[in-house]
């Protein structure tokens, strides 16, 4: 996926009057956090952001434009009116080239298992991989593959395929994805009928 770019500008006038005339200008008012601390207040574009981040994942590491200088940086918070949708603000988080960091990175699980062919449930009860990682080396997903998964297998963190250089800091012992044996409804419907009869002819004698 290439570099998504996203052009902002210094904003110097804070407060909740203000940000009411960014967005009716069509801007979106931001923050961006540097790795010291330091907050920037900026606004961007709303059209543009929006069309930006339409297919980028929480670990996706954008660049931010300020008035001729680049930062990478997450898209860590955006806040949204409730009741159309639109973009009120954004957070942004810098992050440094060559400094290692710690991010959450999503899991998609992909593919129809052996095992639920056979008459299994798959569960996938882990969403998100927290890992450690130059921001070169940052992964926007993991995917997970599920298609020889049998009844009663399972996928680990351990399991994982990540590139060089990406440590996983999550329980590696967490299971991503498992397929349950899943139990016969005729043999729980028969079990039911029987009680049911059973009932009855107590209730006649």
């Amino acid at each position: 996926m290439s570099q998504v770019i996203l052009t902002a500008r210094n904003r110097a006038v804070t407060g909740s009057g203000a940000a009411r005339r960014i967005r009716r200008s069509g801007r979106i008012p931001g923050v961006l956090y540097g790795r010291s601390g330091q907050a920037r207040a900026i606004d961007l574009d709303a059209q543009e952001f929006v069309k930006g981040i339409k297919n980028i994942s929480e670990s996706t590491i954008v660049t931010v434009e300020i008035e001729g200088t680049a930062y990478n940086a997450f898209v860590k918070d955006t806040q949204r009116n409730i009741r159309d949708g639109n973009v009120l603000h954004v957070d942004f988080y810098e992050v440094e080239s060559g400094v290692m960091l710690r991010a959450k990175v999503s899991v998609h699980i992909h593919g129809n298992p052996v095992g639920v062919r056979e008459g299994g449930t798959l569960e996938s009860p882990l969403h998100e991989v927290e890992v450690e990682c130059l921001p070169k080396d940052l992964p926007e997903r993991i995917e997970v593959d599920v298609s020889e998964l049998k009844i009663n297998q399972s996928i680990h963190v351990r399991d994982l395929a990540l590139g060089e250089g990406v440590k996983i800091i999550s329980g590696v012992d967490q299971v991503v994805a498992l397929v349950k044996f899943a139990k016969a409804e005729g043999v729980a419907s028969e079990e039911g009928g029987t009680d049911a009869v059973s009932s009855e002819t107590e209730t006649k004698a």
